[in-house]
């Protein structure tokens, strides 16, 4: 990941973040149906669940708010939700990966194709992008007051097992092995950082920069419209903006 750009996206997804906590929780509470649906209601048994209610803390959703969902996800009548994934393109040929937890298949696959083609997009046979991503950990520490030494948190981040650092414009992102993200994640918020995000993320290889206005506005629109849909979890891409 490279580019001065990349950090407009991470501050967009913050900004979305804030200001979107409602459909955070809603997004999470889904996953962790589908895990204790798959392993049971103990997170000691369940690592799925361990590592999604790690996630959820680290986006700061209340302790009540992951007891409720897991409580919920083990009634009878509750409702059954799906992992789906999806694949495409979207405008210029930015690569698109699509995650869901859903109770209706062809609904969400129904939304996210409308989506891909009416903002120039189109979706593909699963595994056409996939292969343009790996899975990190990546973390995420904003630094808005201006008080982190970068060095010292560089320091900090690979002495707790990060894999690698990058920073810039009072924005950290540290990269770990996707199963250590949430332990290290754990670590530094112990030495007093301000974690924006962590979890498990598709980091791209590649980057793609799109030159046409239109193509820029139809894949913000694209984006916006993935990201606010319920059903859809994660978002990944490789658009440099």
């Amino acid at each position: 990941m490279s580019g001065h750009s990349k950090w407009n996206n991470i501050k967009h997804k913050k900004e979305k973040t804030d200001a979107a906590k409602a459909g955070i929780f809603t997004k999470i509470g889904k996953e962790i149906a589908v895990a204790v649906r798959a392993g049971g209601g103990d997170p000691n048994s369940n690592s799925k669940l361990r590592e999604l209610i790690a996630k959820a803390k680290a986006n700061n959703v209340p302790n009540d708010n992951i007891d409720r969902a897991i409580k919920k996800s083990l009634e009878k009548d509750g409702a059954v939700y799906e992992e789906m994934t999806y694949e495409g393109y979207g405008p210029g040929g930015v690569a698109v990966i699509v995650e869901a937890a859903t109770d209706s298949k062809n609904r969400t696959a129904g939304d996210v194709r409308h989506f891909f083609s009416k903002y120039g997009g189109n979706l593909g046979a699963m595994g056409c992008v996939s292969y343009l991503f790996s899975e990190k950990g990546v973390i995420i520490v904003a630094d808005e007051d201006a008080e982190i030494e970068e060095d010292k948190l560089m320091e900090d981040a690979l002495e707790a097992g990060a894999t690698d650092f990058e920073g810039s414009e009072n924005l950290y992102e540290i990269y770990t092995e996707p199963d250590d993200v949430y332990a290290i994640s754990e670590a530094l918020t112990a030495k007093g950082y301000p974690i924006a995000s962590a979890e498990r993320a598709k980091v791209p290889s590649t980057y793609v920069t799109l030159e046409s206005q239109d193509d820029i506005d139809n894949m913000q629109n694209l984006l916006d419209k993935l990201e606010d849909n319920d059903d859809i979890t994660n978002v990944y891409h490789n658009w440099e903006s």
